[in-house]
């Protein structure tokens, strides 16, 4: 867990979120010169293709025992909680809690393509145990599908489309930190196979089904679809044994198709949790 103060401090103030956030008072804390050591990395910058956020030199820092926390921060203060005592009180009152992973399974520092990967693991027993939360008291792991695979920075990436037939089949995209184009290749089931097995998956949320398949745009009945829709849909279940309960078909958070209602499911324990995992690379 970190964070890079005036970062977060600017989208607090940009999504007017005052008094609705908090922050872990042992989360590690990004300074510049953590990103100036990564940017002075030719091993980063050339080879691997990091963002050079300071993510992983403040990462290590943390490891080494030498990097500030957020209750050290003055600027912070009003916003250090303890995430762990809050998530747990929410859970003892039945209440549920979502916990949402960040960067796709595949940049994880031990499942990933290594060394294209980030300083930490990312899978979803990595994300309860940064937010104190035990195996036992997961409900729910929803892992999230796009309907392509893409890819920022170096590393391998398996059937990868030249740039030109990317942007002819509408699947350019750009990274959301450096901006840079992320490169694209079809459906991976051997990957996705992996990544349900990597986070224990019991659904799939599969995004952009409009984008590969464009008379899907805006459908909310999984019975108006297409038949190649609905059997790309149905050979993502059947490769990967787990439902695909959620299906994005547009940019807008209504654009989704929910098959959970009226669908048997793994069964509740006494105390919901749900866990999202994405795996947008």
């Amino acid at each position: 867990m970190l964070i890079d103060v005036p970062v977060l401090l600017e989208e607090i103030r940009q999504t007017e979120s005052e008094g609705r956030i908090g922050i872990d008072n042992q989360c590690a804390i990004i300074e510049e010169r953590h990103k100036d050591q990564e940017h002075r990395s030719e091993h980063l910058s050339q080879k691997i293709g990091s963002t050079k956020s300071g993510v992983g030199a403040c990462n290590a820092e943390r490891a080494l025992r030498m990097v500030k926390l957020a209750r050290q921060i003055g600027k912070l203060q009003p916003y250090t909680v303890d995430s762990v005592a809050e998530v747990q009180n929410a859970l003892s009152q039945g209440k549920n809690v979502m916990i949402e992973g960040t960067q796709g399974t595949y940049l994880s520092l031990y499942h990933g393509t290594y060394p294209y990967v980030t300083s930490k693991d990312v899978t979803a027993s990595q994300a309860c145990a940064d937010v104190g939360v035990g195996p036992t008291q997961v409900n729910d792991v929803i892992v999230i599908f796009k309907a392509y695979v893409t890819r920022v920075g170096e590393g391998p990436l398996e059937g990868q489309l030249n740039r030109e037939e990317v942007v002819r089949r509408g699947w350019m995209e750009h990274g959301t930190v450096t901006g840079r184009e992320r490169r694209a290749a079809p459906f991976d089931f051997h990957l996705a196979m992996r990544a349900v097995q990597l986070n224990g998956a019991t659904q799939i949320a599969l995004t952009k089904l409009d984008v590969l398949f464009p008379e899907s745009k805006g459908v909310s009945d999984i019975k108006q679809l297409r038949k190649d829709s609905s059997d790309f849909i149905a050979m993502i279940e059947k490769e990967t044994g787990v439902p695909v309960t959620l299906v994005g078909t547009g940019p807008s958070c209504e654009d989704m198709i929910d098959r959970r209602t009226g669908r048997p499911l793994p069964p509740k324990k006494e105390v919901p949790l749900s866990v999202r995992k994405s795996l947008r690379q």
